[in-house]
């Protein structure tokens, strides 16, 4: 079969023929339909993140993604050969302790003492063929009409889905989404509609992707352009929120700058809560007295809960997430070097997908 295997961070990444894997004792072997790209993967590969800690040997990068049961090993006992599955990279060690180990499979391990586990299952979806631990996969059934790229898409959703919950957002409240314009922001904001938000605001900087949004989300959505100016900002969101948001959620990944936070933070209503889930190079400078006054809750959130992935299913399922707002660009594995440069270009309602089939 054919793989993209990685010798390490900036080293050696190629198509290659490697052995058909067996699925060990917990783990099902998928083979692999269509994976949608990370923004970032070109730099990852290139060894210029070095906050992220794969395995240590070669291995194949990618993270979700659709496909089918090929085959499972002993102790698996709700999968079946030729059922179509979603691969959720998120791989919790289920085990009862205090802070069990995490990973990303096919990127990185996410605590300190996980190695371990990444040895275990160390690659992810770029190949024809995956073993992954069963408890990672999520059944498709019902979602038959999707094409396999259309349905990939959802890598895009279940981020952003992992914050909306924590953030308990309900039907009927006002919700703020900064860095609306990014590859996770933008499914934020379809999200948000999906869950029965009376409004949702889009705050970015990129004045044609938040068009675009705009128009994708229709009446519900209003979109304000981000200046930097934390005053100006705030002021902007609480207007368009007809005087503050019970939610803020922000999602801009790589900021260079505290101000966006701030103004998302300064849009709440008394009672509000901000969830926190991007990335940001500074320090976060919040004025304690107004946080207390203001009765504001500050949430941060890494990823998403285990039930999430069925959750955003049930969605999918009741015609509630628009996936046909999504701008699919399509490539096959070998061509992967050139789905890594558009993927790299995406922007607000875009996403690029590796297909095997």
């Amino acid at each position: 079969m054919k793989a993209w295997v990685l010798d390490s961070l900036g080293g050696e990444f190629a198509l290659r023929d490697v052995a058909t894997p067996e699925a060990p004792r917990g783990g099902v072997v998928v083979r692999m339909r269509a994976t949608p790209m990370l923004s970032y993967l070109g730099a990852y590969v290139r060894g210029e993140l070095p906050r992220y800690a794969p395995v240590e040997a070669p291995f194949t990068p990618g993270t979700n993604g659709v496909g089918v049961v090929d085959a499972v090993g002993p102790g698996v006992y709700h999968f079946a050969p030729g059922d179509r599955v979603l691969v959720n990279p998120l791989l919790v060690a289920n085990e009862a302790v205090r802070d069990p180990a995490q990973i990303l499979i096919g990127l990185t391990q996410i605590s300190p003492d996980a190695q371990a586990l990444m040895r275990d299952w160390p690659s992810g979806t770029l190949r024809e063929q995956a073993v992954f631990p069963a408890s990672v996969l999520v059944p498709a059934a019902g979602l038959d009409a999707l094409a396999d790229e259309r349905l990939a898409t959802l890598g895009k959703f279940i981020v952003p889905f992992g914050g909306l919950r924590r953030g308990a957002l309900q039907a009927g409240e006002t919700l703020v989404v900064h860095g609306a314009t990014g590859y996770f922001g933008s499914a934020a904001v379809l999200l948000g509609l999906a869950l029965g938000a009376s409004r949702v605001v889009a705050a970015g900087r990129n004045q044609a992707a938040l068009e675009r949004l705009r128009r994708a989300g229709g009446d519900r959505v209003l979109a304000v352009r981000m200046t930097g100016d934390v005053s100006v900002d705030s002021s902007a969101l609480r207007a368009a929120c007809d005087g503050g948001a019970d939610m803020a959620f922000d999602i801009v990944g790589r900021a260079d700058s505290a101000n966006g936070t701030l103004a998302a933070l300064k849009s709440l209503r008394r009672g509000g809560r901000l969830v926190v889930m991007g990335s940001l190079g500074p320090s976060l400078p919040i004025d304690y007295n107004e946080l207390m006054i203001n009765d504001w809750s500050l949430i941060g959130q890494f990823m998403y809960d285990r039930m999430a992935y069925p959750s955003l299913l049930n969605l999918v399922r009741a015609g509630l997430v628009d996936l046909g707002a999504v701008a699919i660009r399509r490539f096959g594995l070998a061509e992967l070097p050139r789905a890594i440069e558009a993927a790299a270009t995406m922007s607000a309602l875009d996403c690029t997908v590796v297909t095997m089939a």
